[in-house]
Formats: structure tokens, sequence, C-alpha cells
């Protein structure tokens, strides 16, 4: 059913009266100024703020196009690429720091991750905003509060148990702890606690639903946009994270941040090598925004629309 056509002020006049038109066209132009098309000096803002974004990734495509001569010789490069980047690209995927192996690890563990803590967190996220249990508000406190811990205390504890369970150089140890963020459910919680109706919920169990059927069919598609945003987070966080993986997996078993790490020489940093690097790791995230931001834009806008 299509929406009515907007009525003129002429005709507002017509059929209600000059009251009523001095109040429509009143309402209108409060509209026309709280909506403004940008003007030049938005654009330009938001240029400078692209550009500034933007140049550090470029300056390592500088440095990755260029050799460790030329860098000692200009710590500022030419603006201009030179012509050594694939030269350098060969030399990382030939060098002896097992590049193929840390790529495929670091897809396991971003994509991994990233599954769990959106389905973990939707699901967190739906028991504390639509269900209710007695202690929710001091369960859901005390999972917010995490947050303020710094992850560096609990590196020791959580290296003991790993050792323990043997898996120090294995892949799980990255993974295990990572399976749910504190983030992942407040972010969740917060955005079902609008999102998703309790009508929505009551309608499902009144139709025979259980709880896992009402979480499947009813709050994770209401949860998609928030659920897509998470899911990017989390896989940008867990492609770029050195610190733990670096502890528990070393050299033997790296992934693509602590790989690179592995470039670097003991008395001798070839940064023209490591930004290659740094530049083949960046490619993927990339082509992830690239491939999937619009259909996030999308996502987002779409759970942005009520009715």
């Amino acid at each position: 059913m299509t929406a009515a056509p907007e009525m003129s002020v002429g005709m507002i006049e017509q059929v209600a009266g000059k009251g009523a038109a001095r109040a429509a066209a009143r309402r209108r132009r409060r509209l026309d100024q709280g909506i403004r098309k940008p003007g030049v000096g938005t654009y330009v803002m938001l240029g400078i703020v692209l550009a500034i974004s933007a140049f550090p990734l470029y300056y390592a495509f500088l440095l990755a196009s260029t050799n460790a001569a030329y860098i000692a010789q200009n710590p500022m490069p030419s603006l201009i690429p030179q012509g050594e980047l694939f030269d350098n690209i060969a030399r990382v995927l030939g060098s002896d720091i097992k590049f193929w192996q840390a790529v495929l690890n670091s897809v396991l563990i971003a994509v991994i991750t990233s599954v769990s803590v959106v389905l973990f967190s939707t699901l967190a996220g739906f028991a504390f905003s639509k269900l209710r249990f007695r202690g929710r508000t001091a369960l859901l406190a005390f999972v917010i509060a995490t947050m303020a811990v710094p992850t560096q205390l609990g590196v020791i504890p959580m290296f003991i148990v790993m050792s323990k369970l043997g898996l120090v150089g294995n892949i799980l140890a990255v993974i295990l702890p990572s399976l749910v963020t504190a983030f992942g459910v407040f972010w969740m919680t917060q955005y079902l606690s609008e999102a998703l109706p309790y009508e929505l919920v009551e309608a499902a169990r009144v139709d025979g639903c259980s709880m896992i059927r009402t979480f499947w069919h009813v709050a994770l598609p209401a949860a998609r946009p928030a659920a897509a945003m998470l899911a990017l987070f989390t896989f940008v966080a867990s492609w770029t994270n050195f610190f733990w993986p670096f502890i528990v997996l070393g050299s033997t078993n790296p992934t693509l941040p602590v790989a690179l790490k592995l470039l670097q020489a003991s008395y001798f940093k070839d940064m023209a090598l490591i930004m290659a690097g740094v530049v083949l790791a960046t490619v993927p995230l990339l082509i992830l925004f690239a491939v999937a931001g619009r259909h996030l834009v999308s996502g987002i806008m779409q759970g942005a629309v009520k009715g």
C-alpha cells in the first residue's frame, strides 16, 4: 500500500483553515532547516579526514616499493611509488617465515572467532534483553565490568592453563579464549533491547516455538545488522592481533602479524621488506571492506528503519 501524497500548504488552508496552514508551513521550515544538503565545507572536511586516515597505509606502500639503501638516504620517501614493490613481495613470499602457513592460521582464527562471537554474543544478548531471570542485572554488570580489566593481567594464568592443556603452539590456544567477548555481549544486548519487541517473542512462544527456535527464527534475523558490524570488528581484531599469539604460538606456528615480526633481523631491519609484508597483510582487509562494505551499510540502514 503506497503512502498518500503530501498536501501542499494551499490545500491545507482550503481544507483546514489558515491556522492549520501556518502551522504546516512552520513545521516544513523546521524540517528543511534540520535536513540540509551537505555543503562544500562538509566534503572538504571529509576529504581531509579520509586523507589522514589513508596516509599511513599509503606511506607503508611507498616504503614497500623502495629498498633499504633508498630508505637510509631518504627517510621521507617520494610520494611517487618506486618500482621494487613486487621484488619485495617476492622476497617476503620466499623467506623462511612460513608465510602461507601464517595466512592460513590467521584466516582460521579470524573466521572461527567471528562466527562464535556473533553466535554466543547474540544468544547472551537475547537472554539479557528479553528474558527475566534472577540476577540478570548483576550478571550483566559483571560481564561489562570485565571490559575494564587489562588483557595483560590474564596472560600468565591463561598461558599456564594452555600449557596444562598441552595447547601451547596450537592455534586452539588463540581460538578458545576468544570464542565470546564481553564487548560482543554488551553490544548485542543493547541492540536487541531496542530492535526486538517483546510482542514478537511472545507471538513465537504462543505459536509453540521453543526458546531456542524463537532465538533462531526471531532474534537472530532481527540482530542481523548489529551482528554484521560485530563480525567485522571481530574479524579485524583477530586478524591484527599480535600480543597473545606471539606469546602462545611463537615462531613455530605463527599467525600473520607474528610472521611479519620474524622479518626483522637481530641487528638490521629491512624496512622495505617489512612494509611489503605489511601491505600483503592489509590487502585481505581492504578486499573484505570493499566486498562487504555496501552490504554492511545496507543492513545497518534496514535495521534503523522501524515500522
